[in-house]
Formats: C-alpha cells, sequence, structure tokens
C-alpha cells in the first residue's frame, strides 16, 4: 500500500468529512468517499476500496442515525425490517464483491454517479409530503424488500445506496424526505456493519486510512444531521451534486484516457 503524500491526505479527509455531511442529508456519500479512495489508491484493488469506504462510512452513519433518531424518531416498525433485511443482504453482497474486477468498478461507479446526481437534480422538490403508498403487513414487506435489494447492492459495490434508500423509501413506499432519510441512516448503519463483518476477516480494510476518514465522516455525519433536521437540504444538495460532477468528470476522463 503506498503511503499518500500531504495532497492525497487532504484529500481523503476533507472528501470524507463533505461524504459524511451529505449522506446525513441526502444519501449518496460514498459517491465521494469512494471515487476519492480510487483517484487516491488507483492500484488497490476493488475490495480494498470497498472495505476501506465502509469503515468510514459506518461512523458516519452511527452518528447521523443516532441524531435523527433523538430529533424526528422514526417508525421503528418500519425501520427494524428495514434494516434486518439490509443487513442479511449486504452481508450476501460483501461476499460477492471480491469478485468484482478492477476493469468493471470504474465504469459502474461512473454509471451510479451520473444516476443518483440526474435523479438529486430533476427531482428537487421530492418527498415533501408523506403519502404511503402500502399498509399493514404490505407495508412491512415492502420495506424488508428494498431492504435486502439495496443491502445487497451495498455490500456488493456501495456507492449511493443512502441515496437509494432514501429515493426507495420516498418513491415506492411514499415517506416524506425527512422521515426517509432518518429511517434509511438506520438501515445504512445496518449495511456498513454487515459489510464490515466479512471484510474484516479477509484483511481488506486499509486501517491507517481508513480511521482517518472515519474520523471525518464522522465529524460530517453529525453535522449534516443538524442541517437537515433545522435548515432543510437546498445548499447541501448543491454541493452535492457539484462534487459528484466533478468525480464523474474524473472517472469519466481515466476511462476515456487508460494509463
Amino acid at each position: 500500500m503506498p503511503e499518500l503524500g500531504l495532497e492525497g491526505l487532504l484529500l481523503l479527509i476533507v472528501s470524507a468529512f463533505l461524504a459524511g455531511t451529505v449522506d446525513a442529508v441526502v444519501g449518496g456519500g460514498g459517491l465521494i468517499q469512494l471515487p476519492a479512495l480510487m483517484v487516491a489508491f488507483p492500484g488497490a484493488a476493488p475490495v480494498q476500496l470497498l472495505a476501506t469506504n465502509k469503515l468510514g462510512s459506518i461512523a458516519g452513519t452511527s452518528t447521523s442515525s443516532i441524531t435523527y433518531y433523538r430529533r424526528v424518531h422514526p417508525d421503528l416498525r418500519t425501520a427494524l425490517p428495514l434494516a434486518v433485511a439490509a443487513f442479511a443482504g449486504s452481508a450476501l453482497g460483501a461476499v460477492v464483491a471480491s469478485q468484482i474486477p478492477r476493469a468493471a468498478f470504474n465504469p459502474i461507479v461512473l454509471i451510479a454517479l451520473l444516476v443518483v446526481g440526474a435523479y438529486v437534480i430533476f427531482k428537487p422538490e421530492v418527498g415533501r409530503v408523506e403519502q404511503l403508498r402500502h399498509s399493514g403487513r404490505r407495508h412491512y414487506l415492502a420495506a424488508a424488500v428494498t431492504g435486502a435489494g439495496i443491502g445487497f447492492y451495498d455490500g456488493a459495490l456501495g456507492p449511493g445506496t443512502g441515496s437509494f434508500l432514501v429515493f426507495a423509501l420516498v418513491g415506492w413506499l411514499g415517506y416524506a424526505f425527512l422521515e426517509a432519510s432518518a429511517k434509511a441512516k438506520i438501515a445504512n448503519f445496518a449495511t456498513n456493519l454487515a459489510a464490515l463483518v466479512i471484510f474484516i476477516p479477509q484483511g481488506a480494510v486499509m486501517w491507517k486510512y481508513g480511521l482517518m476518514i472515519a474520523a471525518a465522516n464522522l465529524a460530517g455525519g453529525y453535522v449534516g444531521a443538524r442541517v437537515a433536521v433545522a435548515k432543510g437540504v437546498r445548499f447541501i444538495r448543491v454541493v452535492f451534486i457539484v462534487v459528484v460532477a466533478a468525480f464523474a468528470v474524473k472517472i469519466g476522463w481515466d476511462l476515456a484516457h487508460p494509463a
């Protein structure tokens, strides 16, 4: 593992703080943090990048989920089956992650960047009013299916998971944005934990840098959750779009001009 210089360390720390902040508000912090790791460690195996990203992400999601729970009081009757199913799906996905070749990694991340970035741009008003589309057992089943499917994606790859959870809870289940964000953070914590349960025994985590980004992500998660609850999401949404666009350009350039 190469030693990073000051510029590389600053890239990781600033990106991790911003990722934690953005993830707490609109989800998708991995779309900032994982590409930063890809840029900093171009020779690392995909499973190393994923595992180190998870270590950073779990710090942010733990902080933001606690902050949301205290301030929003999300309904755990939906959040818990969502999280349990997400944990199981993520563990299975993490088992698959080591089979992803590096050649396929950049294109998948680029597609995730473009899809979620476009959604954020073209759906700025989504989730303002809660209109649940299911009731009773169908509601909880829909939550569990959402958790399992997105959890598998998170364990296998990961970037955009927070956003996908929020958008699924808003678009499919009908939650308002803030309530969806609170539930998504609980589920995202579960997916990160499950992935680490698989990755750590494999020795895939780059601990030195993972702990650095974990500290920055934790601080960002605390700030972002407070901003989301107190002031809304417009400013963070703009930052999210700008940063995601920058990484999309960088990864797209790398794909178009391979070394």
